[in-house]
């Protein structure tokens, strides 16, 4: 190893209730190296990291850093020992200048001439560009996690932690963000990255580490491993890492879209003359830069976006057509029209937090009930098909699901929404925050959707696996239609480009 390490953590344990999220885990991380900590969901990672950045506090075990044992009970305890941490969903001040965010809390003199300059100096330094003047909200999201982690470069961070720094990130983006934290290794500073995206593991890594149900498994130099034994090291056996794509299952127009245009409620336009049409038994990948449109097509197709302009026609089986423009979500499923909706805000719209595994399957089928005592029996029946088929990480099925892992929710949002057998299946992000063992479960489930006649819109933020299991990609940029290529043979570059508009192909 590069030196004495930076931080040393010892039997580090912690429990929520009765899930034991750590067990007695040592980890070494070290200056001039960029660490990846790999495992599955609910295997402890984030809780880990969260205890070294000052979030949550060990239940037992001990910190060191620079070879003293410390004391962290906040974040503020974390940064004046020079640690940062960039976590998933940002947290900025949208009306705030890129500047006022990077001070925010500080407690100094406010200057904001000698604080961007000093901005700017970290900029050079490592090769962000940045406008310390910049409105967060006229940001784009590689923008804003750049504000986030000169944030912690700007109070002196030497060791930082990165929770899935490249989730919402185009493959350009993605190279600007490594070029930069290659740099920052080089400047000595001590990284952590927590991904489940194997591939830029072994493309950033130098090391791994893994954790297993929330106990310490093992570490190895990445170039010693590819990604079916870092896999093996994560989940305990042998998980087959190719995603099947069958063919097209007889393609008959489903949904047809025709020139959308969607205005949010401040009246930006969010989806501006979209067209296009999603097939039964095929998958149609939509592929973006977060806020290109996304959310608002898959609203709109739900019912639940206001539409401006445009059609959007369902034809069922039996090929009768009807508009969905302007029927509202029940008004849609009393015509019939089974639309499955997976959002990306699963706690907000898609599940009920403080309400246990079956009362939020029943959200599904309670309308459908003849008699004023409501069926609990199917709705049990289908949580324990979801817990045991996805392989649900909870207690018990009366555990209110706020209290499950991201992943965990995940998996009973999808698993639910699969099981009351759609003929439109609607996905925004179903993997995200999953283990690579339990995406490929998703994945397999999606395929079975397909298999069976189901006209699956797949919105996804990893274009490896857009590519590999869509039939189709549609690539949206500000909310227009850059092109639609086909999932066989398509280049991540070239839907990079056309995510950011440098570049527009269609092929049909």
């Amino acid at each position: 190893m590069p030196g004495n390490a930076a931080v040393e953590m010892r039997n580090i344990s912690k429990a929520f209730g009765e899930i034991q999220a750590n067990s007695n885990v040592n980890l070494d991380i070290y200056r001039g190296e960029i660490l990846a900590l790999l495992g599955e969901n609910g295997s402890g990672k984030t809780t880990l990291m969260n205890m070294l950045s000052g979030i949550y506090f060990p239940d037992s075990g001990t910190i060191s850093v620079d070879g003293k044992e410390v004391v962290i009970r906040s974040p503020r305890d974390a940064f004046d020992l020079g640690i940062g941490m960039i976590h998933q969903h940002f947290k900025l001040v949208d009306v705030l200048t890129a500047a006022e965010n990077i001070v925010l809390g500080i407690d100094e003199r406010l200057n904001i001439r000698k604080a961007s300059e000093k901005i700017r100096s970290i900029c050079r330094q490592y090769g962000f560009v940045i406008d310390p003047n910049q409105k967060i909200y006229d940001m784009s999201v590689s923008q804003k996690q750049t504000v986030e982690i000169v944030k912690v470069l700007y109070r002196g961070a030497e060791i930082l932690i990165l929770d899935e720094p490249t989730a919402v990130l185009t493959p350009q983006e993605t190279e600007k963000l490594f070029d930069v934290l290659r740099r920052m290794r080089d400047d000595n500073k001590a990284i952590v990255i927590i991904t489940h995206k194997l591939h830029e593991v072994e493309a950033l890594s130098d090391r791994v580490a893994v954790l297993r149900r929330g106990e310490y498994v093992g570490d190895s130099p990445t170039a010693s491993l590819n990604a079916q034994e870092m896999t093996n090291m994560m989940v305990g056996h042998k998980v087959s890492l190719n995603i099947a794509r069958p063919d097209a299952v007889d393609p008959e127009p489903r949904i047809v879209v025709e020139h959308l245009t969607v205005r949010n409620t401040e009246g930006i336009t969010k989806l501006s003359d979209v067209s296009f049409t999603a097939n039964s038994g095929e998958i149609l990948g939509i592929a973006g830069i977060s806020g290109s449109g996304q959310k608002e097509l898959l609203e709109s197709i739900a019912g639940l976006q206001k539409v401006e302009s445009g059609t959007i026609t369902y034809i069922d089986p039996a090929g009768r057509k009807e508009s969905l423009i302007g029927k509202d979500p029940l008004e849609i499923a009393q015509m019939g029209v089974t639309l499955s909706f997976v959002p990306e805000d699963r706690l907000g719209m898609g599940l009920v937090a403080n309400m246990d595994l079956v009362n939020n399957m029943m959200l599904r089928s309670f309308r459908r009930g003849r008699s004023l005592f409501t069926d609990r029996g199917t709705p049990r029946r289908v949580a324990e098909n979801v817990v045991q088929e996805l392989e649900v990480a909870t207690p018990g099925l009366s555990t209110a699901v706020r209290k499950l892992s991201g992943g965990n929710v995940q998996k009973v949002l999808v698993g639910r929404e699969i099981t009351s057998a759609p003929t439109v299946l609607l996905t925004a992000y179903a993997v995200r925050g999953l283990d690579i063992n339990s995406s490929y479960m998703i994945y397999d489930l999606v395929n079975r959707q397909k298999q069976s006649g189901v006209a699956v819109i797949y919105v996804g933020e990893d274009l490896d696996v857009l590519v590999e299991l869509c039939d189709r990609i549609l690539v949206l940029c500000d909310g227009k239609v850059s092109g639609i290529v086909p999932g066989r043979g398509a280049k991540k570059r070239e839907i990079g480009m056309m995510m950011t508009r440098l570049g527009g192909v269609e092929h049909e």
